[in-house]
């Protein structure tokens, strides 16, 4: 999800249609704005751009209007991509930059209404058991092989994609086309652990190595140390914090629990791209994939006792190592604070933030312009199993309503194709680092490049990434149910409720969602279906999620060496 921009300011970027001209354009465009940073060689290059002049022949001079939330990639492609497709087509785009919530709330509004107000959507992954039970917007599957055949890229090689199993369907069909993704990883200024007397200090305080922690214990133990530390021998004054988080109700308060938070704790189940039968939610699913609770009472795990683990410890960290201003901003706000350089550690950091933090003269970069920092695998908490998920990977992805005209989706299809095509998506994702395809990951362009962004590409080819995704297809209604989750878990941070209160009081909101949906009916055999409630403990006796309260929620700290950590991936 964007975690970077809120605001419902909306920037719409209205383009001219010029003389048409298209090849000339189209190698004007390969010649001044991808240069060469592009998986194709020029001569399939080409070839591509010649594809979109002749597909796009009978929708010249249409007028059509994308939407998309506001983060670097989008800017790219709403400033400099729209204006290229515009000139080599011939159509007419207004890509629009707005707030991510405003996106959900416009694709809603056209849901409810029938109402075309956008002809395609970049809006995330998380709706896919929406978009799967609504049946409201068109399947890519069997769009590209029907309606929309025609408009559909010959080398548009949908197994290079990375994201395409968060966009399926239970169905088997795809959804939605990811156009950008990042990942939340654990973020560490690696000067600093790797600093001898800091490592010295911490050994002789904890018994064992400072390094990456790969569980909750051990993160715990180093924002303790961090926290208050006296840095001077590396040239630091100031205050230096041992965490770093955010609090304030707001919208993205609820993105940060929904975006596997309690997955990291170990509330759900096992499972690749999500838990089953209990998803990161806590929201159980019968093997309809119809949702039957959230409330340990009915089975789900919304409310128990891994749930209340994940959200103490999310509380007591803000309190004690967190900078005092934190726990009254929202993401936007903190995100840009471990650029400051007083921050050791960030347990659940958007790699979308990476093109704005390797930018020269910050305090966290080197002369040389190779980060002070790293990125690694987030830690894991005492609740969580191997096989359970551990991260959340955002999918922004191209979505065609079926309320849209078969023209304008046509058309807006063309545009979608082009802007993550091989020919432009090295380029794109060189700008954005929000990568969607195998090829560009392994590129020789991002080889030379990785040194400079702090184990991004590390990630992305390691075989660790696929235990980071989005909301899956547990969630039958995102923009009713994620709304319920920032509020919550806003009264257990500032204090109102205890984590158990506020815990218990969003697992019922969710079910009387579910409840609505169930009577509805809209949704038929793959809508809710309620289990009847029992007691708790008939749930939490049974094998997986819902798990038992621990005697102990503390366990032996473990740390790994950083180099070592990519030795092994690299191996």
């Amino acid at each position: 999800m964007n975690r970077l921009l809120t605001a419902t300011l909306m920037l719409s970027v209205a383009l001219p249609l010029p003389a048409f001209a298209g090849m000339e354009e189209a190698r004007e465009f390969l010649d001044n704005e991808i240069a060469g940073l592009s998986v194709l060689p020029r001569e399939e290059q080409e070839a591509e751009m010649q594809w979109f002049v002749d597909a796009a022949a009978p929708f010249e001079g249409m007028e059509i209007k994308v939407v998309s939330e506001t983060i670097t990639t989008h800017e790219y492609e709403a400033q400099v991509l729209a204006p290229a497709f515009t000139a080599i087509t011939g159509i007419k785009v207004t890509h629009d930059l707005i707030g991510e919530g405003d996106v959900v709330e416009r694709l809603q509004t056209q849901m409810q209404s029938g109402e075309n107000i956008y002809d395609a959507y970049i809006n995330d992954s998380d709706l896919i058991g929406t978009h799967w039970r609504y049946q409201q917007v068109r399947n890519l599957t069997d769009w590209m092989a029907g309606e929309g055949a025609d408009v559909t890229l010959p080398t548009l090689d949908i197994d290079d994609f990375i994201g395409t199993s968060f966009t399926t369907g239970p169905d088997g069909k795809l959804y939605q086309l990811p156009d950008q993704q990042f990942a939340n990883l654990y973020w560490f200024r690696y000067d600093w652990f790797n600093d001898e007397k800091n490592k010295a200090d911490f050994k002789e305080e904890y018994g064992y190595e400072l390094g990456v922690p790969v569980n909750w214990s051990a993160y715990e133990d180093i924002a303790e140390f961090f926290t208050g530390r006296d840095l001077s021998h590396l040239g630091h004054e100031g205050d230096v914090w041992g965490n770093m988080d955010y609090g304030k109700k707001d919208p993205s308060l609820g993105w940060r629990y929904t975006d596997a938070w309690m997955s990291m704790a170990g509330m759900g189940d096992k499972g690749e791209p999500n838990g089953l039968p209990v998803d990161e939610w806590g929201i159980r699913v019968n093997e309809n994939s119809q949702p039957v609770g959230s409330c340990v009472a009915r089975g789900g795990a919304t409310n128990s006792p891994a749930a209340v683990y994940a959200i103490r410890k999310a509380a007591e960290w803000l309190d004690k190592y967190s900078p005092p201003a934190a726990a009254g901003m929202n993401f936007a706000e903190a995100g840009a604070l471990p650029s400051q350089g007083t921050v050791a550690q960030q347990m659940f950091w958007y790699t979308a933030f990476t093109a704005s933090m390797v930018e020269d003269g910050l305090p966290v970069m080197n002369e040389d312009g190779t980060p002070k920092w790293r990125m690694a695998p987030s830690p894991h908490g005492v609740y969580w199993e191997e096989g359970t998920k551990i991260g959340y990977q955002d999918a922004g992805s191209w979505t065609l309503m079926k309320s849209t005209p078969v023209d304008r989706a046509k058309a807006a299809w063309l545009y979608a194709q082009f802007v993550v095509s091989k020919t432009v998506d090295l380029k794109k994702s060189d700008v954005g680092l929000t990568f969607i395809r195998e090829s560009t990951i392994d590129s020789d362009h991002f080889t030379e490049r990785a040194d400079r962004l702090g184990g991004l590409i590390e990630f992305y080819r390691s075989p660790a990434r696929v235990r980071w995704s989005p909301t899956g297809t547990n969630v039958p209604d995102y923009p009713k149910l994620a709304q319920l989750w920032w509020q919550n878990i806003g009264d257990a941070l500032s204090g109102e409720k205890s984590p158990q209160d506020a815990l218990d009081s969003l697992c019922k909101e969710q079910e009387r969602v579910l409840q609505r949906l169930e009577r509805a009916g809209i949704m038929g055999d793959i809508g809710p279906k309620l289990n009847e409630e029992q007691d708790p403990e008939v749930w939490l006796s049974q094998p997986g999620s819902p798990k038992a309260k621990l005697e102990n929620e503390e366990e032996e700290p473990v740390t790994v060496a950083y180099d070592e950590l990519i030795k092994s991936w690299n191996e």
